[in-house]
């Protein structure tokens, strides 16, 4: 009996990296920059699709083939998914401390910006006349 392609192995480790790779595309967008949901879907789907193809070779070993490359891909894959998301959840979101930054309860250096009508604006100035000032700084991806 002739042995079959495994399909689902190739299928599987070209899934991971599509979604290794296109994780430079998806970050242009901010609702997958945040939190990088699409690629991790298109690396679980490479994984299952690559599981597929490792059962196929290792239950019905006579007809498919790829028992020795199948659990080189899978453990390639699997470590590319290991790395990609340790790499996306912690790595990059440990921020470096900002030097110079005020620390909390600290009062904000002087400045000016300006107003909606283009007009300078002085942090002094919204002080002085007993109103409360809340100045928010978010620090983004730029």
């Amino acid at each position: 009996m002739k042995r079959r392609f495994n399909w689902p192995i190739w299928l599987g480790f070209l899934l991971v990296l599509a979604g290794l790779l296109t994780y430079p595309f998806f970050v242009q967008f901010p609702v997958t920059r945040d939190f990088p949901w699409a690629n991790l879907v298109i690396l679980l789907a490479g994984l299952f699709v690559l599981g597929i193809g490792l059962r196929r070779a290792f239950r019905q070993r006579e007809i498919y083939r790829g028992r020795i490359l199948g659990s080189v891909m899978a453990a390639l894959g699997l470590i590319a998914v290991v790395f990609f998301a340790v790499g996306a959840l912690y790595f990059m979101r440990q921020l470096p401390a900002a030097k110079g930054a005020p620390e909390l309860g600290q009062n904000a250096p002087e400045f000016t910006l300006p107003d909606p009508d283009n007009k300078p604006l002085a942090l002094a100035d919204l002080a002085s006349a007993n109103r409360a000032v809340l100045l928010i700084f978010y620090r983004g991806h730029w």
